[in-house]
Formats: C-alpha cells, structure tokens, sequence
C-alpha cells in the first residue's frame, strides 16, 4: 500500500475543507481581503481535486474512465473559473471599492455568471466521482465504499454549500477522504492478486 499515494490524493480536498472552514459566509468590505485571497489560493487547488479522480483511472481509455475524466475535466475548467469570477474578482472589487461603500449591482453580475459556470463545474465534479466510485467498486467490491461513501456525500454537499462551513468545508474535507479510500480498495485489490500469483 503506498500511503504516499493516498496522502497526495487525500490533500486537495482536504486542503479546501480546512480552508473552507475560514470562509466568511458573505462578501462585505470588511471580508474582503481575506475573501480574495483564500480564492487566490484555491485557483491552485481546487483542480487537483478534479486531477486526483483522474488518476484513479489513470491510463485507462475504457468508456467510464473516459467518463471520469471528462467529468473532472470539466468540474477543474469550470470550478476554476467560478473560483477566479466569484472568489477572486468579485472580493478584489468589493476591496478596492474600499469601506463603508455599497456594494455595487455590478458585482452581483459577476457572482451570477460565477455562480452558472460553478453550477457546471459542480455536476462536472458529481459525474467524475460518480463513474469513478463504479469503476472501482467493479474492480474491488465491497472495500470501494470506504472512498464511494465519503466522496459522494462529500460531493452533494459541495455542489449543494461550495466550500462553505459547516457543510461545504467538510464535504471539500470528504471528498480528499474518499478519493483516497478509492485509491486504498485499488491497492488492497491490487495486493490480493499479487499475493494470489506469489
């Protein structure tokens, strides 16, 4: 079992929950600098979730690891894009504008096309971690539901609160838990033919 593996994979999501849990439940002057900056760093992160469901299947070319990628494909472009539109531009803005302002109907436009485009990020994100905790669990049986549980809840939740706590936070959290609890069933999979051939 490669715990190096599982941690790497493990991170991104978990990374986002923890700082998930600090982000301010609305955009306001006095949020804003930490609100553009925690988005700042999420463009980074927030893509190595879709890239972690990715190597679950990596180098495979069957038709639902084709789905997987796809679908983390196009939660990373999009989730990115919500990330860059609604965390990083509008916190800027609503920063520079200064304090004591009133935030401008300009900067509601821009969380509504974030929010649209993160809205196809999310069903990207539930499609890729859906074929992927099938994929595995045809390959591995029961042990597949140490990481399809987490990763699916953990996936509701975020399409449901971003990475908003309580709920967003932990389901960021969840889904680095269960992408690694798919790549554990692999490699316990893995392990019993090897042993199974010795």
């Amino acid at each position: 079992m490669d715990v190096r593996r599982l941690v790497l994979l493990a991170l991104p999501g978990l990374s986002l929950g923890i700082v998930g849990a600090t982000h301010p439940g609305s955009l306001s002057y006095p949020t804003s600098h930490h609100w553009w900056q925690m988005h700042l760093a999420g463009m980074f992160v927030f893509p190595l979730v879709g890239l972690a469901l990715s190597v679950l299947v990596w180098g495979r070319r069957d038709p639902l690891a084709l789905v997987v990628h796809a679908g983390a494909f196009v939660y990373a472009v999009c989730y990115t894009a919500l990330d860059v539109i609604s965390g990083l531009t509008a916190g800027w803005v609503t920063y520079r504008l200064g304090p004591g302002q009133v935030r401008p109907d300009e900067v509601d436009y821009i969380f509504q096309i974030g929010g649209r485009v993160g809205d196809v990020g999310e069903w990207g994100l539930l499609v890729a971690a859906g074929a992927a905790s099938i994929e595995v669990a045809r390959r591995t049986g029961w042990p597949a539901l140490v990481g399809a549980v987490p990763l699916l809840l953990g996936t509701w939740w975020v399409l449901e609160d971003h990475i908003f706590p309580p709920y967003g936070a932990a389901g960021a959290a969840l889904i680095g838990l269960g992408t690694a609890g798919l790549a554990w069933a692999q490699g316990r999979e893995a392990r019993h033919y090897s042993l199974a051939d010795a």
